[in-house]
């Protein structure tokens, strides 16, 4: 630059820009545009503060609030209408078009990337969607995980904006109307046209994959804004079902199939917790939030899976919420309890007094097929000798049985049968059995 430039603020105020900073350069070819770069520079530098200070000025604090609605401050995931005429003056780094994103609206989008934001905007338009933008600093959990039971390989992108990933819990302290933002993209490359922006050259060298697209320009926008949250992907090395998927035999599948209530969906086993997707609403139970683990209602095909976690982030053991997930799998037990649960350390509570209980009440309320009230209700209930009451009962039925057949004499039909006798002598036999059947009475009574 020429020498009467102030380099330094020009640097801080424009380092995303070099554009900018190329045409500073070449148009400041006198002492009077010097003066007036100068000058514009020194303006924006005191209106913004110092970019590459850890306080802003009181300006920047102002336009970083989040404005509020009826009284509380929203997340990222619901701003205002001021706030959303504020990002949508940002300049652009990187725009990314044709984009399907289901959550919060299923609908195709263009994402836009910015220094301090990532938003979705209707194609052709200029505004923002609100509920759809989401502040770098903001995002908690960003992850990529293989799109399920789909003939094509996909690849799904969640990221939850802070104090999202629990806020469906009953006890749970919800972040205002935030959702996490899911966009999906296919394996294969994205076509040069649907890149834009000053970073569109340098994102091109990455662009091979749609999933090396968007891992570099995610990484890159969450470190550029000091946020250390790192991008997590579902590795099958690590996790993977036991269930065969026959769209893609050829690959493991890192999900497993469970209902949460009446909505069925995906169980993701990450390194830093369990994701739970894809419909509304959306759920990750970080690692460090998981008490226990316990397995209930076992069959002979599925069992459920219960995460008891802590609703509030200080660990207080006192508020924990149950999730129960459903109709997993039998064959991905093996899976989840020892490659996560035990590696992870998590405690198994599926023995413990409590839980035992309330699978004996639910047994109960259900009742027996053959007409007896309850009598399957403890069916399930393991006693010292390690057999539940309904192995205990077939053991001892098939005791008796036993019994009878030792006890049994064949004799008395074999004098009956093949005699040749007339009628007469028939029925003195007919008597006579009753008397055999006297004497064998006895002979068991012996």
């Amino acid at each position: 630059m020429s020498s009467g430039l102030d380099a330094q603020k020009l640097e801080l105020v424009f380092k995303s820009r070099p554009d900018i900073l190329q045409g500073i350069e070449k148009e400041a070819n006198s002492a009077p545009r010097i003066k007036l770069f100068n000058n514009i520079v020194n303006f924006v530098y005191e209106q913004i503060g110092n970019p590459s200070s850890s306080e802003p000025s009181l300006k920047r604090r102002r336009v970083d609030i989040e404005p509020s609605q009826n009284g509380k401050t929203t997340s990222n995931g619901s701003i205002a209408a001021a706030s959303i005429a504020d990002v949508a003056e940002e300049s652009i780094l990187l725009e990314i078009k044709g984009i399907s994103v289901s959550v919060p609206q299923r609908k195709k989008f263009d994402l836009c990337l910015t220094a301090q934001h990532l938003y979705a905007r209707v194609p052709n338009t200029t505004t923002p969607v609100q509920g759809a933008i989401y502040a770098w600093k903001d995002i908690e959990y960003a992850f990529c995980v293989p799109v399920p039971e789909k003939a094509q390989l996909q690849y799904n992108y969640i990221l939850f904006p802070r104090g999202s990933c629990l806020s469906s819990l009953s006890k749970a302290a919800t972040a205002g109307d935030a959702e996490p933002l899911v966009f999906t993209v296919s394996a294969g490359a994205p076509a040069p046209s649907s890149i834009g922006g000053p970073n569109a050259g340098a994102a091109s060298s990455v662009a091979d994959t749609y999933r090396g697209l968007m891992d570099w320009a995610i990484g890159k926008c969450l470190e550029a804004s000091s946020n250390t949250v790192k991008l997590v992907a579902a590795d099958p090395a690590k996790f993977h079902s036991m269930v065969k998927q026959p769209h893609r035999p050829n690959e493991k599948a890192v999900h497993v199939k469970a209902f949460r209530g009446a909505k069925d969906g995906y169980l993701f086993f990450l390194e830093n917790g369990i994701l739970w997707g894809f419909k509304k609403p959306l759920m990750f139970l970080p690692m460090h939030r998981m008490a226990a683990v316990s397995y209930t209602s076992v069959l002979q095909r599925t069992f459920n899976m219960v995460v008891e976690v802590f609703t509030s982030e200080d660990g207080d053991a006192e508020a924990t919420e149950e999730v129960e997930f459903a109709m997993l799998d039998q064959e991905d037990y093996g899976g989840i309890n020892e490659k996560y649960v035990v590696p992870k350390g998590l405690q198994d509570r599926s023995m413990a007094d409590q839980r035992k209980a309330k699978q004996e009440l639910a047994e109960n309320a259900k009742g027996g097929k053959k007409g007896t009230e309850g009598a399957d209700g403890a069916n399930d209930a393991v006693g010292d000798d390690g057999l539940t009451e309904l192995q205990r009962a077939e053991q001892q039925l098939q005791d008796e049985e036993d019994e009878e057949e030792e006890d049994y004499d064949p004799g008395s039909d074999d004098d009956s049968e093949g005699s040749g006798e007339s009628s007469d002598d028939d029925e003195d036999d007919e008597d006579g059995e009753g008397g055999e059947d006297s004497d064998d009475a006895e002979d068991d009574d012996e």
